[in-house]
Formats: C-alpha cells, sequence, structure tokens
C-alpha cells in the first residue's frame, strides 16, 4: 500500500510503501489497482535513514519503488500495488480520491505571460498532485486558469510558490466551493464556477452546498464572541466541552462557503490568537442560495460573481458596490456600478465623471448660454460611456474578502 511519494528531478517519482502481503523483486512488473498503470519495478528496497536497495523487499518491509513515473498524480496515496500475473488481488479498502474544496481563478497580470503561468502550473502540479486546475476565460481578466486546492492554506501556498519560484505576479478571483445544482428535470451537475450557473432561475429545483463539521479549541473568556462570529456565518452549534477548568471545545456545522473568506483572521483576532480550528466534510445539504452579479455600465463582470445565501445578498452587494466606488478611479465618463440578482438590480453606486468647467468664461449674460454649454457637455460624456472601457484595478477583485 502507497502512503508517500516524493518527486526526484533525476529519477522521477519515487513511491514509499509497505507491503501488506508477498514480495516484490527487482524487475518485477506491477500495476497500481486504482490507476490502473502498469510499470517496471526499475528499483526497490527499504526505508531506514537512507534508502537502501535490496534485489527483494518482503511482507512487512516498509519500502520504495522508483519505475521511472514523470507525473505525480499517477501515484496515489493509499493506492495498491500487485505483481502483474498474479491471481485477481482485491485492492486494499479505505482508498479515495483527493477532492479539491476550494476554488479559484488564477490570470496573468499581464495576457502576454499566459503561457508562463500555464508552464509554471505544470511544474507545479509534478510535485503537488492535489493540484487541479483547466483553462478559463473571463470577459474581464483575458486567459487563466479554474484552480481547486484543499483548502485556503494551500491556495495561499500556490500563490507564494508562483511568485518565489517563477517570478509569476498573478490575480486571483473570489475563492468558492462547488455546488451541486439539480434542475426542474431532476438532473444534477456540478458547479464550480458561479457563471456555470443557469440565467433562468426557475429552471433550478435546489442548489446544495456542501457543509463542514468544524472543531475549535479555546480559553473560556472568548466563547461568547466565537459563537456569535459562527452564528453570523450560519453556523449551528452541535457541542460544547469544557476541556479544563479555563478551556473550551466548541463543535459547530456550518456552510464551507462562509470559511473561505475571512473567517480564520476573524476567528484569531476575537480569541486574540489563541483559538485554534480545524474542520472536516460531512456532505451536502440544501440552502437558498441566489447568483449575485457585480455589473460595470450595464455589463457583467464575471470574475466578481458569487454564489452567496439569499439573507445576505443586499448587505453584501451593496458593501461590494461601495466598496468598488473607492476603487475604481474616475475616468471622463459616469460609471454605474451595480450588485444585481438575475434582472433585479438591488445596489447601485456611480462614480461621477470627471468635468471640466465649461461655463468658466461665461461672465455674466443669459442662463441659457450656459445651460446650452452644459447640455453639450452631457451629450459627449454620453457618447463617451457608450465606447468607453473600465479598467478595474487588481485590488477590486479581492475587495470581497476584506469587506470586513
Amino acid at each position: 500500500m502507497i502512503f508517500d511519494s516524493v518527486f526526484n528531478s533525476f529519477r522521477g517519482i519515487i513511491a514509499y510503501f509497505r507491503v501488506m502481503n508477498g514480495s516484490i523483486k527487482k524487475g518485477d512488473k506491477v500495476k497500481f489497482v486504482n490507476t490502473e498503470k502498469e510499470y517496471i519495478a526499475d528499483e526497490v528496497g527499504i526505508l531506514r535513514l537512507k534508502q537502501e536497495p535490496r534485489n527483494q523487499v518482503f511482507c512487512g518491509d516498509v519500502g520504495y519503488i522508483i519505475s521511472g513515473i514523470k507525473e505525480a498524480r499517477e501515484v496515489k496515496v493509499g493506492d495498491t500495488i500487485i505483481r502483474m500475473g498474479d491471481a485477481e488481488v482485491e485492492p486494499i479498502q479505505g482508498f479515495e480520491d483527493v477532492k479539491p474544496m476550494v476554488f479559484a481563478g488564477i490570470y496573468p497580470v499581464d495576457t502576454d505571460d499566459f503561457e508562463e503561468l500555464r508552464s509554471a502550473m505544470g511544474k507545479l502540479q509534478l510535485n503537488d498532485a492535489s493540484l487541479t486546475f483547466e483553462l478559463e476565460t473571463s470577459a474581464a481578466l483575458g486567459f487563466g486558469f479554474r484552480c481547486g486546492f484543499l483548502g485556503m492554506l494551500h491556495m495561499e501556498i500556490i500563490q507564494e510558490r508562483l511568485e518565489r519560484e517563477f517570478d509569476m505576479t498573478v490575480i486571483t478571483t473570489v475563492p468558492n466551493v462547488s455546488y451541486h445544482v439539480t434542475d426542474t428535470k431532476g438532473v444534477e451537475t456540478v458547479v464550480n464556477n458561479p457563471s456555470e450557473l443557469p440565467d433562468d432561475a426557475s429552471k433550478i429545483e435546489k442548489i446544495e452546498e456542501p457543509y463542514i463539521k468544524a472543531s475549535i479549541i479555546s480559553k473560556g473568556e472568548f466563547v461568547g464572541s466565537i459563537m456569535t462570529l459562527c452564528i453570523d456565518k450560519r453556523g449551528i452549534i452541535t457541542n460544547q466541552v469544557y476541556l479544563t477548568a479555563d478551556r473550551v471545545e466548541l463543535t459547530f456545522e456550518m456552510p464551507l462557503a462562509e470559511i473561505v473568506f475571512d473567517f480564520y483572521d476573524r476567528l484569531k483576532t476575537i480569541s486574540k490568537g489563541y483559538a485554534s480550528f480545524d474542520y472536516h466534510p460531512i456532505g451536502y445539504r440544501e440552502s437558498k442560495l441566489v447568483k449575485l452579479d457585480l455589473m460595470l455600465n450595464g455589463e457583467p463582470v464575471d470574475a466578481l460573481s458569487a454564489l452567496i445565501h439569499k439573507d445576505n445578498a443586499y448587505d453584501l452587494g451593496k458593501r461590494i458596490c461601495e466598496k468598488l466606488r473607492e476603487l475604481i478611479p474616475r475616468q471622463q465618463f459616469e460609471i454605474a456600478i451595480q450588485a444585481a440578482i438575475g434582472s433585479k438590480v438591488i445596489a447601485r453606486e456611480t462614480v461621477k465623471a470627471l468635468r471640466k468647467d465649461v461655463t468658466a468664461k461665461c461672465y455674466g449674460g443669459d442662463i441659457s448660454r450656459k445651460r446650452k454649454l452644459l447640455e453639450k457637455q452631457k451629450k459627449g460624456k454620453k457618447r463617451m460611456r457608450q465606447v468607453g472601457n473600465v479598467e478595474i484595478p487588481q485590488q477590486a477583485f479581492m475587495a470581497v474578502l476584506k469587506l470586513d
């Protein structure tokens, strides 16, 4: 059974395993059961303080196998290795594919760097099989990748590695989770991106979102603040246990989507750094979710769309619009920032146009002269708005994370 693997730039992937039954020899033809890949054991050995090559590894040994594997995703933890030609062997129970829990779009700041980003992501995946990515295009950001991560920490590590190892400055869109959407015909689809949701809400029967069981250990004096935070994040308290006189363990069931934003930072702030947080998934549950679209001058910006709970939609939409009004620089024309659910606009802010004082040359005289000049300017601004493009600054895409 494989329990770990490492990437060696000279020899490829080295898989570590424990022999549960039988033995394996150098030169044997082997098969990885769950990936159904076949290899020749170029080198086998046992693990001590260092790798010790052996001609044969026996039952009970903890060893390694080198067989020229080039990609980390071909070696999965929990997989079973069998010898080709042996009778059909039942694979060891408990194997599960790694499933990404958090999704976000990664785009190059300069669209000309897309091929460099593709190459960097491929190299990262060589020694991080849990990273998944696929091509994605955005009207606002151009070509990029939709990436799946194990959690927020994993996402931050990938961002940091792209910057340090490959000198790539990237824009990361608002992280979200995968949802199960069932239409009126009973067909269920997995949605990883709000833009994949059907535009016609009447065709959606229900939307299910992933829930987690969260365990928080903290000092007793912070219990009230932690409970308030978790309830604000739609959490339901299921257990409260005092481990010692001043240490308490709180257990909540809450949506995963609520913790991918700023939950951990706020938890550390209200507990003065004392609280520890752990969670594991407990399945999908039906929720009242709606797609919140952000529009600039009537054009939807898909990179800023989000699936959120209906009760929080108005408040969040208004705050995002206010934040974008501060971040988007003024143009020669007026910019309307709108938050909408379907065709209904729920919040709006306006970035006023830069204006020249066209009446400065008028000294007194009839008011109709000034009005004529202002009307002429107004028509010019309107025409400019129809053809003008709004440049969205980088920080706007992560503004949603810093609303609180």
